[in-house]
């Protein structure tokens, strides 16, 4: 892209040599568009773009700087032209020695003024009149030690204008690498400076020669006269007339020239006096310039006036400087308590700060500044603390105060002298409850007011607020210190290495000082949130000081988790600023105690909801025999160990929270507690009267609907088919809810899983075993009481008897009953079949067998009819045999005759065939729950 305008070009310079600081005006063409485009400006290598005055773009003034080559080009630099060239040269001439009398831009002492026209001398002669360099060679100063001269030559001095001057010693210190040609140079120059001095003189005299011959002819004419007048009267006539001639020629000179000389004293001394203060303004209007530049801001100017001012009058004896001096200082003093209170002023911004303390550095304000704003900060941010603690106490306290009084008169409003429609009005303590779940946090719903929403907890904002009060304050603080400790505060360059170095010693020697701001600071933080979260965790004296809220009730685990997250980012927010871990320790031991505070509450409230899942049972059985209970349970405890995901999760720096063995017990303790509180729920429930249970409620699974007609018609449940859904229940959640939930404790790194799975299991299998108990006994006593009513029914006698027909009616009743049994469990699940007929089976065939041994004699009938009906029971119930059933039924057999003829033995298979074939549809359940069973 092709630039807009061409380069610039120097084609001239007034004038093109001089002295640094000598103005100059730069001609040439295309020298910029205005002050803004001038971009640079250096003249012999040196930057004059400070001093640069753009007047046109053919014309720039501005003043040549301190360059370090003799002789160079202008250069000319700007936005729309970019880099010049030039086609004249400047020379830069070295400064010559100013005397006294000479015209100068910069002060020269003249405390020993010498006045010319009165021939006074105050003093002696100024220093700046002695000549620099008397020998007229480069003056080249040794490295001799000032002591090492001192000795070896005593008494004597370096000075040329002393008495005791030592040319040897000035020598060896001005001179002693100069060549001996140099010094032969030298020894030339002295003779023409000594030739010099000899020719003024002469000169002088040669000027005033013909004034010296005048003077001298009128005395010699007198004296002559005298001689020839011969006479002491003459001599005396004439020495009194000249005397009188003299007199009047004087008196005439000082009437005629009295008033002309007087108005030029006055205007001499008037000149001087404006001279002076044309001279010397900067100093006289210093004072009032300070106080304007103060009232605008710029310090800096004033900074740098004051550094002027003290370098060139700091050590004055004249008494008009002194005192403008000393009005400079005192307006200086008053400029550094206004820049000290604004240090020590908070709030203030990190580059505010950095400014006052450059600016009371460079006024050489007395103290440490620097350190001063450290304190005064670290004092403001633990006041913000506390005061942002006790902000939200008094509102919390507030808030219960307002909330007990809108109870107050909603009760009032509601109370029966002012309830003028007790039918359609709510009662009083409809809206106590909800004011109350009001204070626990929870939604106030109301009609004409959307202003009692859900709100998180004040502890909770408290500790959001408190945090992000730290982490926004406590980096600029930190800052600070690290600009205090490496000196970037006095100066971002090396320009003021001394100030740099004083800074670095003082933050070496103070850095255990400030190490303990922010330890107090990191402690009072850590403090007040466990004051308001952990009150527990603090002593009685820390309770008083950083406690203070109204625990009515504790957080639950979802607000500590999200306490939890905002500490943790507060942590990594301060981490970055690459403080020392030691420091912020505490923070991770205060995240450490919150986690476990978290899982401890969320684990309590687990158990208080799984105690109120009895509540929650629908009785609403599935095809395996399951109501929604175990789901509910196991879903229960996934979405808690979900909820403590982030918490149990270690971040970077954090330790496990597993890693005390305190805490693994009690988490341990809980869980078994949260396991067996499920357990005495479920056995809560199914022994729970039947009064007591609510079925209205109760539904058929769609899918199986033929499975639970009994239930659907009788809309009830009886105490029997209650333990049998609870069997069931309790045999799913050992075979699989249980280690579903241990694998689930183990993937969240959970210790003493095996402990809480086996003790959970026991106690299960022993409730199992209780209601299994109780369920054989509901079931199995009657079957097992009617039997030996049945067997004597009619006065029947086993010695007696006639030949058998068949089987009596007291065991098909009995197997009715059994099947009974069956067809219950079987409705509710097929897989405690077995369990409960064997249990059955076992109960009636030892019943059986003990009536047959309590037999005294069977006549041979009677043997026949005991065997036909004990096999017919065997046989029937085969499937549920167990090896104590078929025990009993051996003994029973045992204690019969035997059957000795053939024609008997065929008897029994007859009849035995015949009541299997009477009785196949009845005794269809048993093979169908055989195949049931084979297949399961």
């Amino acid at each position: 892209m092709s630039r807009a305008r061409q380069p610039p070009l120097v084609t001239g310079i007034s004038p093109n040599e001089g002295i640094a600081w000598t103005k100059v005006t730069i001609r040439g063409e295309n020298l910029g568009t205005g002050p803004t485009d001038l971009l640079g400006l250096t003249i012999c290598g040196h930057n004059c773009l400070l001093t640069a005055e753009w007047m046109s773009a053919s014309k720039i003034v501005c003043r040549v700087g301190q360059a370090k080559n003799d002789k160079g080009d202008i250069i000319v630099t700007t936005k729309s032209g970019g880099k010049g060239t030039s086609t004249v040269s400047f020379k830069l001439l070295k400064p010559e020695k100013i005397g006294i009398l000479d015209q100068s831009a910069v002060w020269v002492d003249e405390m020993n003024y010498y006045d010319m026209r009165t021939d006074r001398n105050k003093g002696i002669p100024p220093l700046s009149l002695r000549p620099a360099n008397p020998l007229g060679i480069e003056i080249d100063k040794g490295r001799f030690p000032q002591k090492d001269l001192e000795s070896l030559f005593p008494g004597m001095s370096a000075d040329f204008t002393s008495e005791n001057f030592s040319a040897a010693w000035y020598l060896i210190e001005n001179h002693s690498t100069t060549s001996f040609d140099q010094l032969k140079t030298a020894v030339v120059n002295l003779k023409k400076q000594a030739n010099k001095k000899n020719e003024g003189s002469l000169a002088y005299v040669k000027g005033g020669l013909s004034t010296f011959f005048e003077a001298q002819d009128a005395l010699s004419a007198i004296h002559q006269k005298l001689e020839a007048d011969g006479t002491e009267k003459v001599e005396g006539s004439m020495t009194q007339k000249l005397e009188n001639v003299l007199n009047r020629a004087s008196n005439t000179a000082d009437t005629l020239f009295q008033e002309v000389l007087g108005r030029k004293d006055k205007a001499d001394s008037t000149r001087n006096a404006l001279n002076v203060l044309q001279r010397f303004k900067f100093l006289f209007n210093l004072p009032l310039n300070i106080e304007r530049n103060i009232q605008k801001g710029d310090y800096d100017v004033v900074i740098n006036d004051y550094e002027k001012a003290k370098s060139l009058f700091g050590k004055t004896e004249v008494q008009v400087f002194k005192k403008y001096y000393a009005e400079v200082e005192t307006r200086i003093e008053a400029l550094r308590e206004l820049l000290l209170d604004k240090l020590l002023e908070t709030p203030s911004t990190l580059h505010d700060q950095k400014r006052y303390i450059r600016y009371l550095s460079d006024l050489h304000a007395p103290g440490d500044p620097a350190w001063q704003c450290i304190g005064a900060q670290h004092q403001w941010i633990l006041q913000l603390m506390h005061n942002c603690k006790e902000s939200y106490v008094k509102e919390q306290k507030g808030k219960d105060t307002f909330l007990f009084y809108l109870s107050v008169c909603i009760t009032l409003l509601h109370s029966p002298m002012l309830d003028l429609d007790s039918d359609v009005r709510p009662s009083p303590i409809g809206h106590l409850s909800q004011t109350a779940s009001l204070k626990r946090g929870s939604s106030f719903q109301s009609g004409r007011d959307d202003a009692w929403r859900y709100k998180a907890p004040q502890q909770v904002v408290f500790v959001e607020k408190l945090t992000k009060l730290v982490v926004s304050q406590l980096p600029n603080f930190w800052k600070l210190w690290v600009s205090y400790v490496n000196g970037s505060l006095f100066s971002e360059t090396a320009e003021k290495s001394g100030q740099m170095e004083r800074s670095k010693k003082n933050a070496r020697q103070r850095q255990n000082d400030f190490k303990k701001m922010i330890q107090e600071v990191m402690h009072s933080l850590v403090k007040l949130i466990r004051g308001a979260l952990l009150p527990f965790s603090l002593r009685e004296g820390e309770l008083r000081q950083y406690g203070g809220w109204e625990m009515k009730s504790e957080l639950s685990g979802q607000w500590l988790t999200h306490v939890i997250q905002t500490v943790r980012l507060s942590s990594e927010s301060l981490t970055a600023l690459e403080i020392p871990n030691d420091m912020l320790q505490i923070i991770q031991d205060l995240i450490l105690d919150l986690r476990v505070r978290c899982i401890i509450v969320t684990l309590q409230h687990t158990a208080e909801d799984i105690k109120r899942l009895a509540e929650k049972e629908d009785w609403v059985v599935d095809n395996e025999g399951l109501t929604s209970l175990p789901s509910q349970f196991e879903q229960c405890i996934i979405h808690s160990l979900q909820s403590l995901k982030t918490v149990l999760d270690c971040k970077p720096g954090e330790a496990s929270v597993f890693q005390q063995q305190k805490t693994q017990e009690d988490v341990c303790q809980l869980s078994i507690g949260i396991m067996q509180g499920f357990i005495d729920c479920l056995e809560q429930l199914s022994t729970k009267p039947d009064g007591d249970i609510d079925t209205s409620h109760l539904s058929v699974d769609v899918s199986s609907p033929d499975l639970f007609g009994s239930i659907h018609e009788e809309s009830s449940l009886s105490s029997e088919q209650r333990l049998l859904i609870a069997l069931s229940n309790c045999r799913y959640l050992e075979r699989h809810t249980f280690l579903n939930i241990a694998e689930h404790f183990e993937k969240h790194g959970f210790q003493g899983v095996d402990k809480i799975t086996q003790v959970s299991m026991e106690s299960l299998k022993e409730l199992d075993q209780r209601l299994f108990e109780m369920y054989i006994e509901f079931k199995a006593d009657p079957i097992v009481g009617s039997l030996e009513p049945g067997i004597y029914a009619g006065y029947f006698d086993w010695k007696d008897c006639l030949i058998p027909t068949g089987v009596r009616n007291y065991l098909k009743e009995a197997l009715v009953n059994i099947i009974a049994v069956h067809a219950e469990v079987f409705t509710i699940s097929k897989d405690l079949v077995p369990r409960v007929m064997s249990r059955v089976v076992e109960a009636v065939s030892e019943e059986l067998s003990r009536l047959m041994q309590c037999v005294s004699s069977f006549s041979k009938n009677g043997a026949l009819q005991a065997k036909l009906e004990i096999c017919a029971l065997r046989d029937t119930v085969a499937i549920y045999l167990t090896p104590e059933s078929k025990s009993s039924f051996k003994q029973a057999l045992e204690a019969l005759p035997q059957l000795s003829s053939g024609t008997d033995r065929k008897l029994l298979e007859e009849l035995l065939n015949k009541f299997k074939s009477s009785m196949h549809l009845q005794l269809t359940c048993f093979q169908a729950s055989s195949s049931a069973m084979m297949k399961t």
